[in-house]
């Protein structure tokens, strides 16, 4: 399983929110450079990385800053937020990024990112479904969570069939930032649902164990914030245990 070592980015600094809310971050680091620089020294061959006050302005905000760290790594950039068109993806990946994140585009215009997809390939392009629980069920939510898409989640990958896509990104909003455990049940079901896709799991990581119970549930990637940042374990024990 692969680990992503978050780097969200709110006004140029290391950030951390709860549950995806802005009245609720906690900075970390003004020197994203040198995070990233650690978790290459740490052995880490991916980082996630995303782009916040994008995402809640729905157009990228951050999108140069994201490329002066992907070249200044030799890490594998995974990046989103504010990822809303075709030209986003295209200078994303033209700065340097290796896969880029599509959340609201994903659940709100499916035909149009299919194309994406077709076009930049199924490497490149990673869907974001951020979910909630509404009604013995998941809703998906949009526009940096603010919204409820009206779609759920099993709604959501029906609209990508046929191995069209192959990575997903699957964020329990009220785990986010929480510290609270990954929901295990959720990522199991939605790997067992669509074995061809490469399920990563982000939200709730507290605890290393947390990282094997993951990998046991199916997960082929997860997301790993705010434990890491707050010295729960480090980034040389999380690849171990992944």
């Amino acid at each position: 399983m692969l680990i992503y070592p978050a780097v969200d980015l709110r006004e140029g600094a290391c950030v951390r929110l709860m549950q995806g809310r802005f009245d609720q971050a906690t900075l970390y680091d003004r020197d994203p450079f040198a995070r990233l620089a650690a978790f290459e020294a740490a052995g880490a061959r991916w980082a996630h990385v995303v782009d916040l006050d994008g995402a809640k302005a729905g157009a990228p905000v951050q999108h140069r800053l994201i490329g002066r760290l992907a070249g200044a790594s030799r890490l594998k950039i995974q990046a989103g937020g504010g990822v809303r068109a075709r030209a986003d993806v295209a200078r994303l990946l033209d700065l340097g990024v290796s896969r880029v994140v599509v959340g609201s585009a994903a659940v709100s215009r499916p035909g149009e990112v299919r194309r994406w997809i077709e076009d930049f390939g199924k490497d490149r392009v990673c869907l974001a479904l951020d979910v909630r629980a509404k009604d013995q069920d998941f809703e998906v939510a949009v526009h940096g969570w603010t919204l409820g898409a009206g779609v759920t989640l099993d709604a959501a990958f029906d609209a990508y069939p046929d191995a069209i896509a192959r990575h997903i990104l699957v964020t329990d909003v009220s785990r986010d930032g929480a510290l609270t455990g990954p929901n295990l049940a959720l990522i199991k079901r939605l790997a067992a649902r669509r074995p061809e896709l490469q399920v990563q799991a982000s939200g709730g990581v507290a605890a290393l164990e947390d990282l094997p119970a993951l990998k046991a549930a199916g997960a082929a990637g997860t997301i790993v914030g705010r434990a890491l940042y707050e010295g729960r374990f480090t980034l040389e024990e999380a690849l171990r245990a992944g």
